[in-house]
């Protein structure tokens, strides 16, 4: 099989997957990268960030035309997200692409074991611009380091 039509058939099984499952798009991506398209595990995760972006500009459209977007709260997560990315990004240049990806191994096993959790029969009350902060500045720095 050509690399192309693998890149196409694992990009179309990930997006299914990312559309049915409404996330989770780099845990797929980036193994898919890696493993059948023999990406390094560095150019995965960029190769990924920008699948994952262009999926999200795509949903984030849909969404926001029903009106179902927090931009303020959305906002506040990405704000605080930016500085931990770019701090543990610039320094995990050094650490090997076997910790890397281990490291993301368990972090899609814990993804995954999350999403096994039973969801609560109602949603939260409000929106919580401290707990989107913190989980922005936490999520930033996971991305940073892989």
């Amino acid at each position: 099989m050509t690399a192309l039509v693998l890149a196409v058939v694992a990009g179309a099984v990930v997006g299914l997957a990312l559309g049915a499952l409404g996330g989770g798009g780099s845990v797929l991506a980036v193994p898919a990268l890696i493993y059948l398209l023999d990406f390094a595990p560095d150019a995965a995760t960029t190769a990924a960030l920008i699948i994952v972006t262009a999926t999200s500009v795509t949903a984030l459209a849909a969404h926001t035309r029903e009106g179902n977007v927090a931009w303020r709260t959305g906002g506040l997560f990405a704000a605080a997200g930016i500085a931990p990315a770019y701090l543990t990004g610039a320094v995990v240049g050094d650490v090997p692409e076997a910790v890397l990806t281990a490291a993301f191994a368990v972090v899609a096993a814990l993804a995954a074991l999350r999403m096994l959790r039973p969801s609560r029969a109602e949603p939260p009350g409000g929106v919580r611009p401290v707990r989107a902060a913190g989980a922005g500045a936490g999520l930033g720095a996971v991305t940073g380091f892989l």
